[in-house]
């Protein structure tokens, strides 16, 4: 059995559009943010988020949120690839928090096909208008 290791893959802006709110559910507080943009840049893949996906939010209770996310980002090469991933922003008692998704790629294009296989881990930041997140490979 081998150690846990990563490679950065790419860091990601997604820029969101005011919520839907569909509101307290038997399972918490339902609001939909679809994503109208963005960009991703690495070492490896460069391109923009296309306005299209949602992060179909569940609000827990009052420190966690529970991520729903559908997206589809487009290479500077024009390759498309469906990225869909789930996570928690758990918010601490000191003001901090906890953001991590885990990130699954589908794409048809022969360049980029090693992400069909591969699951990533995203470290996510709130910033003005939408979430950055830094997203890694686990190899």
């Amino acid at each position: 059995m081998s150690d846990l290791k990563s490679e950065f893959l790419f860091e990601i802006t997604a820029l969101l559009d005011k919520p839907i709110e569909i509101g307290e559910s038997p399972l918490g507080k339902r609001l939909i943010y679809p994503v109208v943009g963005g960009t991703f840049d690495g070492p490896d893949l460069k391109g923009k988020v296309l306005p299209n996906g949602g992060d179909w939010l569940l609000m827990l209770d009052a420190t966690t949120t529970k991520l729903d996310v559908r997206a589809i980002l487009e290479t500077d090469g024009g390759d498309k690839i469906y990225i869909h991933y789930g996570g928690f922003i758990h918010y601490k008692a000191d003001g901090s928090y906890y953001f991590r998704t885990n990130p699954v790629f589908e794409t048809s294009s022969e360049k980029y096909n090693w992400l069909n296989y591969t699951i990533g881990v995203g470290v996510g930041e709130l910033i003005e208008g939408g979430v950055k997140y830094k997203v890694y490979a686990i190899k």
